[in-house]
């Protein structure tokens, strides 16, 4: 691989990266901040990332950034790795999803990995909106 294919690759990454992070809530864990955490392990670490995850995966067509964000949300409920999935969450939020949205797709994963992981993502889900400012209303039935 050609040091030009890997600088393409990172800035490609690094702009899909950072469509994702919101400006208006920077006191919420963003994939910048990830980044930027795992730089003082390895030099190489932060390329691996943003050139990998976001220069190839992320910046994929064939899903929305919304669709793409929903299938991380459901398969971290499924792992059950609560820190990334209170980051995508927030990620969430910030490509446009809303809360009935991600709600709904986590009550989609009940039958297949059961309720105690979703009702930890669901306990995410209020944390996230708690800080954001947003209004976890009771719906209407």
């Amino acid at each position: 691989m050609t040091t030009d294919m890997t600088t393409e690759r990172f800035q490609r990454g690094l702009d899909r990266m950072m469509g994702l992070v919101s400006t208006e809530h920077s006191n919420t864990f963003d994939h910048a901040k990830l980044v930027e955490s795992y730089k003082d392990l390895d030099t190489e670490l932060p390329d691996y990332i943003v050139s990998f995850a976001f220069g190839d995966i992320y910046s994929r067509t064939s899903l929305s950034r919304q669709e793409q964000t929903l299938v991380t949300i459901s398969t971290l409920v499924a792992l059950g790795t609560e820190p990334q999935l209170k980051l995508h969450i927030n990620v969430g939020f910030n490509v446009g999803l809303t809360k009935e949205k991600i709600v709904g797709a986590l009550i989609q994963c009940i039958p297949y990995i059961g309720f105690p992981r979703v009702l930890n993502a669901l306990t995410l889900l209020k944390e996230v909106m708690a800080e954001r400012g947003l209004e976890v209303e009771s719906p209407t039935n």
